[in-house]
Formats: structure tokens, C-alpha cells, sequence
């Protein structure tokens, strides 16, 4: 970890110590937070904002990472960055929504720095007949009733960007229009995509023993 990142966390850390637990800023909107944190830099209040999103944005980072440590680092990268880039949120989404985007978008670009890692997009045109898929091809139940164990090596060997809108729409829940919004993608575009990185990952799961 970086010296400013030291710094940055150890700031954060001790303001909210002074925070007691039926602090009025604890009840604050997300927007409302937002706005008094840009008015002066507050890092008092982006402890609240830290402590209300840190676990999404690690499990995010998860993703695109290799292992918890990675993923931990990573976390840390985005909120310091989302510290500096505060101010660019303009409240046309729900905030937890712009985070999404902005915590993808991040990760997208730390695996492209890395050449060893660089994800393409696999994307295949919607017109491509010999992959089109019916919604019956690859149901959502045939995810849910996969092993854990088995499932987490599976999602290991599929793409981060696969594994990314997996976990976006299986284990938080993001709808299509979240997820439209998040990717910047249209809606065709992201069921597409939802179906691709289903059925690979259904692929590699009945590989594995």
C-alpha cells in the first residue's frame, strides 16, 4: 500500500471514530452525503460513504482479481479515486447505481493496464445466427442450483468481464436497467451478454469434477 493510501485510510479512520453511533450524518441520503462531502473535502463523512459501500465495491473488485488481497488493494484504489472524482457525480442516477458504473470502470481499466491480463471484448453481434440463444437455452435456475464450491472455480476461469455481470445480476441483484446503466450498454446488449457469460460458465462448470 502507497504512502497516500496509508495516509488517506488512516484520515478516514480517525474522524470516524468521533462519529457516534445516532450521528445525523448517519442518516443522510447518499446524494445528501455526496453533497456536503464535496462542499469541503470532508473525509469525516466519506467514512459513512466508506463504511455504506465498501463491501459492494470489494466484491466488485473481487471480480476482476485474483485473489483477496488483490481484491482489497484494489478497493482501496477506488475509493481514493472515487475521493478526487466525487464532485463528477451529478445525481441523474441513484448514487449506488453511479458507483456501480464508476467501480466497473475502474476495474476494466486496472486489468487492461496489465498486458498479461488484458480483457478483450468478447462480444458477439447480435446477428450472428449460430449463437443465438432463447431465454429457455440457458434458465436462471440452472445457475442458482450450482454448487458453491464448484461454482467459485468455475467463475474463476471465465473471463473478469464475465464473471463482472455475473456476480452484478446473481449476487447483488442488479436489474437489466442497472446493469444497462452501469455498462452503458442497451438493454439487447446486456441480455446478450448475459447469456454469453451464462453459458460459459455453465460450459466450464460441467468440465470440472
Amino acid at each position: 500500500m502507497t504512502f497516500l493510501k496509508r495516509l488517506f485510510l488512516i484520515l478516514i479512520n480517525q474522524d470516524k471514530r468521533s462519529l457516534k453511533p445516532d450521528d445525523a450524518y448517519s442518516q443522510l441520503t447518499d446524494e445528501e452525503l455526496v453533497q456536503k462531502i464535496v462542499a469541503n473535502n470532508n473525509a469525516l463523512l466519506f467514512g459513512v460513504l466508506y463504511d455504506r459501500y465498501s463491501k459492494m465495491v470489494y466484491n466488485k473488485c473481487y471480480g476482476f482479481s485474483k485473489s483477496k488481497d488483490e481484491a482489497e488493494d484494489l478497493t482501496q484504489d477506488v475509493f481514493l479515486m472515487l475521493f478526487v472524482k466525487l464532485a463528477s457525480f451529478k445525481g441523474k442516477s441513484k448514487f449506488s447505481t453511479w458507483l456501480y458504473s464508476f467501480t466497473y470502470n475502474f476495474c476494466v481499466n486496472y486489468v487492461n493496464r496489465n498486458k498479461q491480463r488484458k480483457m478483450s471484448d468478447n462480444s458477439i453481434p447480435m446477428d450472428t445466427a449460430e449463437y443465438k440463444l432463447t431465454e429457455d437455452e440457458v434458465p436462471d435456475e440452472s445457475i442458482y442450483e450450482l454448487k458453491a464450491s464448484k461454482l467459485e472455480k468455475a467463475l474463476n476461469l471465465i473471463s473478469a468481464e464475465d464473471k463482472s455481470i455475473l456476480l452484478l445480476k446473481y449476487q447483488d441483484g442488479a436489474s437489466i436497467k442497472e446493469l444497462s446503466e452501469v455498462l452503458e450498454l442497451g438493454e439487447s446488449a446486456i441480455k446478450m451478454r448475459l447469456k454469453r457469460a451464462k453459458a460459459k460458465l455453465l460450459e466450464i462448470y460441467n468440465t470440472l469434477s
